[in-house]
């Protein structure tokens, strides 16, 4: 069974090593990968979860009961994470970067081993996961960040909190997916092939930036924080969610989901975000690069898992 999982999770792995190797190596040039992040950032991604969120069917009434299950995963890693808090108090930009090591989810790893792994179906339904989780992740993650970092003052901080999450490309294609997905506009005519389109470019390119972001030099961050953040990104969170997804009887396809984005690592763009904030960049690179690497074996375990307790 193990293997099983693991041979379609294979691909989406030596992607990213491709990438990390292709920066390496220049090719196509350094330039390139930094304005390719942009794009994906941009325009591909945000183009994914707007076609996708839009066609979604919502008449099954399912999500109340993923977001219980979700949200209760992404609650217990950041209750977790503030409970180590006090470990690093003369290090606050350190534990910012721990924080996001436990609370921050790889979207596009989710979504592309979904699709190897269990096909269209349960893609749709992680699509749905993102949906939920992007705006609370965000506005959760830097608000706290913001304020332990405390570089402006109260007023200033919340309104230039609040400019950042009103331009985030991801969290405006969430809200128009399900704008358009309540106005009965599942289908728009152009829009809605051209967002099918550069949506199917997003997974494969996407992975090749992540690659290009590792840093392995940045795996020699101090093994203490790093250990926290795999045992709050890789443990807690799913075990958050498997709790209340079992107490919860919630449907095969979207525990499947919700265990998917759980057991995920945490996100590249962690990295740029722990820079643009003054956080401790390098220590975040190392979370992410060891994170990424333990997710080859640790997310068909985890699944491996899911599916055994929904069968027992």
């Amino acid at each position: 069974m193990f293997a099983t999982l693991i041979l379609p999770i294979a691909p989406i792995f030596l992607l990213i090593v491709l990438g990390h190797l292709l920066r390496r190596g220049g090719i196509p040039s350094f330039e390139f990968w930094n304005l390719n992040d942009k794009l994906v950032y941009w325009v591909l991604f945000p183009c994914l979860l707007f076609n996708k969120i839009a066609t979604l069917d919502f008449s099954g009434g399912e999500l109340g009961e993923l977001a219980i299950a979700i949200y209760a995963g992404f609650g217990a890693a950041i209750l977790f994470s503030l409970l180590v808090q006090p470990l690093f108090r003369t290090e606050k930009p350190l534990w910012t970067s721990i924080l996001q090591g436990c609370a921050r989810h790889n979207t596009f790893i989710a979504l592309a081993v979904g699709e190897q792994v269990f096909g269209g179906e349960v893609l749709g339904k992680a699509t749905l996961v993102t949906a939920l989780l992007i705006p609370v992740t965000n506005i959760a993650v830097v608000s706290i960040m913001a304020v332990t970092l405390a570089k402006r003052d109260g007023g200033n901080l919340f309104a230039a909190v609040l400019k950042d999450l009103a331009r985030n490309p991801l969290l405006i294609a969430v809200g128009l997916g399900f704008l358009c997905n309540g106005l009965g506009l599942e289908t728009i005519p152009v829009v809605t092939k051209m967002t099918t389109i550069l949506g199917a470019a997003a997974l494969p390119i996407v992975l090749l930036c992540v690659g290009a972001n590792i840093r392995i030099r940045a795996m020699a961050a101090e093994i203490r924080s790093t250990f926290v953040a795999v045992f709050g990104k890789m443990v807690v969170f799913p075990a958050g969610i498997a709790l209340a997804g079992l107490a919860i009887g919630l449907e095969p396809d979207l525990f499947l989901a919700a265990m998917l984005f759980g057991a995920s690592p945490t996100a590249a763009s962690a990295y740029t975000l722990a820079r643009a904030m003054d956080g401790d960049a390098p220590a975040m690179a190392g979370i992410v690069t060891i994170q990424t690497a333990i997710a080859f074996v640790s997310m068909p375990a985890t699944l491996l898992l899911a599916q055994y307790m929904l069968v027992h």
